[in-house]
């Protein structure tokens, strides 16, 4: 269910022959609630549990799919001038991904779940890719934006991302070792060590930004 209605939506984003807005309303509006309670339960989830050790098990694939259909979900929020909570889910409770990242999930679900996170950090509207303003104008943008970057720079001022790996093996982040049997320079995932600097950058540019205050700045 979660892979079709994922690539249901990514096949009306690609449709140019659709009122893409309107097929996109009538399909998500009734499952929005729905959406928001597969979130909540899916990500609060116990993964350090045995049925997550392996990328390839029942309960990995079941959570790429729910991933694929988050990403589907952020891809059609510019086609909506008000967006629906579930498209809106991934900046308000970011923390749940945040979670999952640092918890002992396979890697490949980490790394896909930063790819997401970058994603949302470079998410602009419509009316502000045009424009180019670093300002966000829609209020429902905004206050996601801000959310995001508090949640974000909330755990990075903690452990957070000491507990993250660079790689597959046992490199993590800030780490100067080398993987066992690999040499310092393929021992981490450049790919993924970007895509975590720009998450942290550009939640401290919206922060800074849009502060009221300099303490809050400092």
């Amino acid at each position: 269910c979660l892979w079709t209605l994922a690539a249901i939506v990514k096949e009306t984003l690609k449709d140019a022959l659709v009122p893409r807005a309107g097929v996109l309303k009538k399909l998500l509006a009734p499952l929005d609630a729905v959406l928001e309670g597969f979130y909540n339960a899916i990500l609060l989830h116990h993964f350090d549990s045995h049925h997550y050790t392996s990328p390839y098990s029942e309960a990995t694939n079941n959570l790429i799919s729910f991933i694929d259909l988050l990403e589907a979900l952020l891809a059609s929020r510019i086609e909506l001038e008000f967006p629906l909570r579930c498209q809106r889910i991934l900046f308000l409770k970011v923390s749940y991904i945040l979670n999952v990242i640092s918890s002992s999930i396979p890697y490949v679900i980490k790394k896909k779940l930063i790819l997401l996170l970058k994603k949302c950090v470079l998410y602009k509207s419509r009316e502000d890719a045009k424009s180019g303003s670093l300002f966000l104008e829609t209020s429902s943008l905004y206050e996601d934006m801000l959310a995001l970057s508090n949640a974000v720079l909330q755990v990075v001022n903690l452990t957070w991302l000491n507990q993250i790996p660079l790689s597959g093996k046992s490199s993590s982040f800030g780490s100067s070792e080398a993987a066992p049997g690999h040499d310092s320079q393929g021992g981490s995932d450049q790919t993924v060590l970007r895509a975590l600097s720009l998450v942290v950058l550009k939640a401290l540019e919206f922060k800074i930004h849009n502060s009221a205050t300099e303490a809050e700045i400092k």
